[in-house]
């Protein structure tokens, strides 16, 4: 951990997408700085949630999960949407297609719509996840290409929205992270050796390589910082 203990307080936050992966690791990041998490997730987790970490269960594609999760939650200080999904060579189906959309963009937009009012009586702040496919895209992967993309595009379009509120609208745009969606990549050389003969940092990203960036857009460090899309990526994007 590289931030002060205690930095999180008395805040009130909210992780979607967060029983395994980044997610898991944003919502066990913000707990240990001291603020109480509530954790969405489809499944219990993968078990790598603090017991400190509430967990409920909700699909971002549904507003009534979304609304029956949040129903005791009057305020909240910070929200991070990691829901995510990708169909590496499925993505063509368009039926698939639009699940990847449903999950990744309009679940990150639904979310952040049931956050909004109790972001504003805070002045909280928004994190939702990009990718470095934002910028550029993947064959096999228009579906998630296209959803991360109009993360990026969203969340400068909320930090506009939401700016009269007091709220700030961030994100980050992770790489190349070991994680299990990543798992596949990692286990063939053939794929994964130009990946990271691309990267200057010459490594695969960890989870709390993201959470810790993550974490520096919640705090008063970043009080003047809204519609930014970080990348955490080894600098794969400027190699």
């Amino acid at each position: 951990m590289t931030y002060q203990p205690g930095l999180f307080n008395g805040k009130r936050a909210l992780v979607a997408g967060a029983t395994q992966g980044i997610g898991a690791t944003i919502a066990n990041h913000l707990a240990a700085l001291g603020a109480q998490v509530t954790a969405l997730g489809l499944g219990a987790g993968d078990g790598t949630l603090q017991a400190a970490v509430q967990v409920r269960q909700a699909d971002v594609t549904s507003s009534a999960d979304l609304d029956a999760a949040l129903a005791d939650i009057g305020e909240l200080d910070i929200v991070f949407n990691c829901a995510g999904i990708i169909k590496r060579g499925a993505e063509h189906d368009l039926e698939v297609f639009e699940q990847v959309l449903a999950v990744n963009l309009t679940g990150t937009m639904r979310v952040c719509t049931a956050a909004r009012e109790r972001l504003k009586a805070r002045r909280g702040c928004i994190v939702n996840t990009a990718s470095m496919l934002s910028f550029f895209g993947g064959g096999l992967v228009p579906g998630y290409s296209a959803s991360k993309g109009g993360v990026a595009q969203l969340t400068k379009s909320l930090a506009i929205a939401y700016a009269p509120d007091g709220i700030r609208v961030n994100a980050v745009a992770p790489g190349w992270i070991a994680t299990p969606l990543t798992q596949a990549l990692q286990d063939d050389p053939a794929r994964a050796g130009p990946i990271l003969a691309r990267t200057p940092l010459a490594r695969w990203g960890t989870p709390d390589d993201v959470a810790r960036a993550a974490m520096f857009l919640c705090t008063p460090a970043a009080a003047f910082m809204t519609g930014v899309v970080l990348p955490v990526d080894g600098g794969y994007m400027v190699s």
